[in-house]
């Protein structure tokens, strides 16, 4: 079944202009969306008594779809969680805050390390529930389909990539950072937390 583009859950962000957010939505986003629904298609004809007989590791046309989709699925995925915890009040609150307050000491230093993992990576800072360790952890990528680790449940997701912020920060990746906490939906982001938790 075909993804269908999730609608933004906000109206307006303080700091990131409804243009930026725009783009980053209708264009960026609903294009990767578009990218999947293509890449699947093409997936079902193979896996439905298509041709995989040069199917190799070195270039084939089965390889570069499976690279493809999870460039593409992961695209699709991390720009939702992206969006799904903007448009709050940016004030912590909840179970969510309690457990990373025990977990790094106080909500400061976990605030300041989310932070500086948004300045260090190129792509996306990732704080998940991993499955396997039981715990809250912060992991970034370079890429959609590059840092991830299965078995972990993404909760907040920031999407540091220039498209995100440039428009409106240009080079102050910085200031973007500072102003993405302000409209965090706490609410939303302790309603996945419990959510992975299950």
């Amino acid at each position: 079944m075909p993804t269908t583009p999730r609608p933004l859950p906000f109206s307006n962000l303080q700091g990131l202009s409804d243009k930026t957010v725009s783009i980053h939505h209708d264009k960026l986003y609903v294009g990767y969306v578009n990218k999947k629904n293509e890449i699947s298609e093409k997936l079902t004809a193979l896996s439905h008594g298509g041709d995989v007989s040069s199917a190799n590791q070195s270039y084939s046309e089965l390889r570069g779809l499976k690279d493809g989709e999870t460039f593409a699925v992961n695209g699709v995925y991390l720009h939702e969680w992206y969006f799904d915890v903007l448009g709050g009040d940016g004030k912590p609150s909840g179970q969510l805050v309690d457990d990373l307050t025990t977990a790094y000491g106080s909500l400061e230093n976990f605030l300041a390390y989310f932070s500086a993992c948004g300045m260090a990576a190129r792509g996306w800072v990732v704080l998940c529930f991993d499955t396997h360790d039981h715990a809250l952890r912060v992991y970034t990528g370079d890429a959609h389909n590059q840092g991830g680790v299965w078995g972990c449940l993404p909760i907040l997701v920031l999407d540091v990539y220039e498209h995100a912020y440039f428009i409106d920060y240009g080079a102050d990746r910085k200031a973007y950072i500072a102003d993405w906490w302000k409209n965090i939906n706490w609410e939303k982001a302790n309603e996945l937390y419990q959510s992975t938790k299950k």
